[in-house]
């Protein structure tokens, strides 16, 4: 739940940050940098790690590096925190003997507000730099890890070394196949549009609209699309997830406002006690993407998310989870800024045994999925479209609120429960008619998948749809979105894996079929 409040100015002090955190004392100096604030290399990580230097294995090392608070062992090794306030450039190096940790709200910058050319008076920019084959625990719901507006993050690990933000019990053992929200998450704040927070008469997208993020009282949103918070890559997220009061929780990884120029991929959440992935807002690009596990929705997106994510797998664990994709939006919706998000080429296989749907498309949602396969094993529907949707011709004709409503090509539905599904007034047969405007549907499909997740004879029997060159329909009212369309991949299969030969996910992944136990 988002908590707008206009008082950014005072929230964002010591007494602020209080509700999860303390403010800087003599474990949170800002890091002193290797230098001055620049921006970080536009070359991607290399492909094999440096080897970490310091004691044999299994010996903890003697020290932390400088800007970290040596805090113990655990497990056989060194325990370096990170300072709870980031600024200048901070590098979190790969060394044989060392783990790190967060304590409390640890953040990357302070929040320099919705305008990069007019950054708030008093505050200072982060750059947090992680080497591949780190690993960082967090030891209670309380611990996670926040990158405000203007500061950035560079997590890049390998296929070989990922980067693995988890819990205590992990680093020690002790977790399980059910084991959640031991520890916070990840938060990326950025200056990207959003659909909250919008004062007065305003509507987006404006620089003026700005909101809370839900578990913490930092801000995000802005007017800068293309606004860059760093880059994810081979990222793992484990155990993470804490409620901090009611209908307001740390889900895995929480992308706010986040911009198109940001990088994310090859990132898991496996295990968060809240949602997987979830985006309120901007127009951040996703893909490879494995979300395992997670107790509440695998990917939930809000506040006129605009992006598009690619390549994805959604795998429940068997004692818990709810919706596979929740999409909605909340805030000042109009008809030309709902959220609008393209979903392409995801297998999203429900275990659980709630009874909940592959997708719910409720509150001013106008999405576009293609080339994906919907799969319940258990007695749960594929597709729920709710009377918050309004059921319009995706190619424009029609009336109704949302222009180009929901879109469905090459889409197989194969669900135990049902594949398709009305609430609160829309019945099936209307669900039925909208999936049928697009093309290539398989509405009622016998699947085939095999290692869980991996396309069949009848996945690969779906001929593809091509993606538009501009996915806004044929309605005038709506830009073209080329950052979207520019990121896009055609392939020449639906979902995401297409056959045993397609192992983007092995190697640096843990809790799927196929891949060792997390």
């Amino acid at each position: 739940m988002l908590k707008i409040n206009s008082l950014r100015t005072a929230l964002l002090g010591c007494a602020a940050v209080a509700i999860l955190g303390a403010c800087s004392g003599s474990d949170g100096v800002a890091s002193p940098g290797v230098g001055a604030f620049v921006p970080a290399p536009s070359t991607p990580a290399p492909t094999t790690p440096p080897p970490p230097t310091g004691p044999a294995p299994g010996t903890p090392a003697a020290d932390c590096p400088a800007g970290f608070s040596n805090v113990g062992t655990v497990a056989n090794r060194r325990i370096c925190q990170l300072p709870s306030t980031i600024t200048g450039n901070l590098v979190v190096p790969n060394r044989a003997g060392t783990i790190y940790s967060v304590s409390g709200r640890t953040q990357v910058g302070t929040d320099t507000g919705s305008n990069p050319a007019s950054p708030l008076p008093g505050r200072a920019d982060g750059i947090l730099t992680i080497e591949p084959g780190v690993t960082i625990f967090g030891n209670s719901g309380n611990d996670y890890l926040l990158v405000n507006r203007g500061s950035q993050i560079f997590a890049e690990g390998t296929a070989s070394a990922p980067i693995i933000l988890t819990s205590r019990q992990s680093v020690e053992g002790t977790t399980n196949e059910n084991s959640i929200g031991q520890w916070g998450g990840l938060v990326i704040n950025g200056r990207a549009p959003t659909t909250d927070g919008c004062p007065g008469v305003i509507t987006p997208p404006n620089i003026a609209c700005e909101a809370q993020v839900e578990g913490s009282n930092a801000f995000y949103g802005g007017l800068s699309p293309a606004d860059n918070s760093g880059r994810l890559r081979y990222v793992r997220v484990m155990h993470s997830g804490f409620t901090i009061s009611l209908n307001n929780e740390l889900n895995g990884i929480t992308l706010a406002g986040v911009g198109s120029g940001t990088t994310v991929e090859f990132v898991q959440v496996h295990n968060s006690s809240d949602d997987g992935i979830e985006i309120f807002g901007g127009n951040v690009n996703l893909r490879r993407i494995v979300l395992s596990g997670n107790d509440d929705d695998s990917f939930d997106t809000d506040s006129g998310w605009r992006g598009a994510a690619q390549f994805g797998i959604v795998y429940q664990r068997t004692g818990g989870g709810d919706f596979g994709f929740e999409t909605s939006s909340r805030g000042v919706n109009t008809a030309t800024f709902f959220t609008r998000p393209t979903y392409a080429n995801w297998t999203i296989v429900m275990r659980a045994t709630a009874g909940r749907d592959a997708i719910i498309h409720n509150t001013g949602h106008v999405g576009r999925v293609y080339n994906s396969v919907l799969r319940s094993e258990i007695n749960q529907q594929c597709l729920n479209l709710t009377t918050a949707v309004t059921l319009t011709n995706p190619n424009g004709a029609g009336v109704g609120t949302a222009p180009n409503g929901p879109l469905y090509n090459s889409v197989f539905f194969s669900c135990n429960g049902g594949n398709t599904e009305g609430a609160s007034g829309i019945t099936t047969p209307q669900v039925d008619a909208q999936v049928a405007l697009g093309a290539n549907n398989v509405l009622s499909g016998t699947s085939t998948l095999t290692g869980g997740f991996i396309n069949g004879a009848n996945e690969n029997a779906v001929v593809p749809t091509a993606f538009p060159a501009a996915l806004n329909g044929t309605d005038p009212a709506l830009p073209a979105n080329t950052a979207v369309t520019g990121f896009l991949t055609a392939v020449p299969y639906i979902g995401a894996v297409q056959n045993a030969s397609d192992t983007w996910y092995a190697g640096w992944t843990c809790g799927i079929p196929g891949q060792p136990a997390c």
